[in-house]
């Protein structure tokens, strides 16, 4: 089969589509014709080995998973003999980090996995950005406890995370501010933002409003220059562990004050949490969205553009061209 193969850490050009063996499955195993697949912030970092601390994870020399990707989308080819609840043919999405190997196109995954089917009226590359940043900003949204009628403000609500972050809050019911470019206004109005502050104009920090939470979906700013827009007993959530991993340290220091909270989420990367994506798309609650589409010979212009940090949503790899 043909995959993105990585065989050293380093720039989007360590990155060569070749032939590799097709993944063999077990009896508890899953086998996918992947037809589209993503290009995110994760799979640049585990390509880079930035930062550092990744190789213990990854391989201290070299990468010991040579094809990257999070994110897929496709169709079941084959299911080991104890699998019932899927069957050759459906057709599925779902999550693989750790494991990786999406950048391919066969991809063998855990039955009971981040794995669910894919709603009815979905193409492959609607459906295959629908988990990586959103499963961020689901994480964001339950560790926070975000109840209707609370007020929360989303730093970064054009990316992959942030946009997702607008419309599951708005799904339970919060009043949204997105801070953005000022270009992109009317994207996160269109997702279900109620007010948009434009951050190329002026200083978010700077806002007179003040809210139950804050998002920073970009890892860009900090709980001591965002404390101030929280509500007494306010969150302040990140997307990054921040300098010196403040924002580990700080959710262990903060309670004690009895104040404004740092919280840092763990995301879950289960079959419930892909079952809750597929059911909010086939309800319209949730779209991710789409920023460029190439075709996975060009995987490398991908990992470039990633980099560049101007991305709006998601990047989707096509490997399946669409009839």
């Amino acid at each position: 089969m043909r995959a993105a193969v990585h065989n050293r850490y380093g720039p989007p050009d360590v990155i060569r589509v070749a032939d590799v063996d097709k993944p063999s499955i077990g009896d508890q195993d899953v086998l996918v014709r992947v037809h589209a697949t993503t290009v995110n912030r994760t799979d640049c970092a585990y390509r880079a080995a930035s930062p550092f601390f990744i190789r213990i994870l990854t391989g201290l020399a070299r990468p010991r998973r040579t094809v990257l990707g999070t994110e897929y989308a496709g169709v079941v080819d084959a299911v080991g003999s104890g699998v019932t609840a899927f069957k050759a043919g459906d057709r599925v999405f779902g999550y693989n980090e750790g494991r990786f190997g999406t950048h391919a196109e066969y991809l063998s995954v855990p039955h009971d996995g981040a794995i669910a089917t894919m709603p009815d009226g979905v193409t492959f590359e609607e459906a295959a950005p629908g988990t990586e940043g959103s499963h961020y900003a689901l994480a964001f949204v339950n560790k926070a406890g975000i109840r209707p009628g609370q007020d929360v403000l989303v730093f970064g609500a054009t990316g992959a995370i942030g946009s997702a972050a607008v419309q599951l809050l708005k799904h339970r019911g919060a009043t949204v501010t997105a801070v953005c470019d000022g270009a992109h206004q009317e994207l996160v109005r269109g997702l279900g933002a109620d007010r948009v502050v434009d951050h190329t104009a002026q200083d978010f920090t700077r806002d007179e409003q003040s809210y139950d939470a804050v998002f920073d979906a970009v890892g860009k700013s900090t709980f001591g220059h965002c404390k101030r827009l929280l509500k007494p007993g306010g969150v302040y959530l990140s997307s990054d562990l921040g300098l010196w991993c403040q924002n580990l340290l700080l959710p262990l220091v903060t309670p004690l004050f009895r104040g404004r909270k740092v919280k840092f989420p763990f995301p879950k990367q289960d079959q419930q949490m892909a079952r809750y994506f597929r059911d909010l798309m086939e309800a319209g609650e949730f779209r991710p969205v789409i920023d460029r589409r190439y075709p996975l010979e060009q995987i490398v212009d991908a990992h470039r553009y990633v980099e560049t940090g101007q991305k709006i949503g998601n990047v989707v790899i096509i490997v399946v061209p669409p009839n």
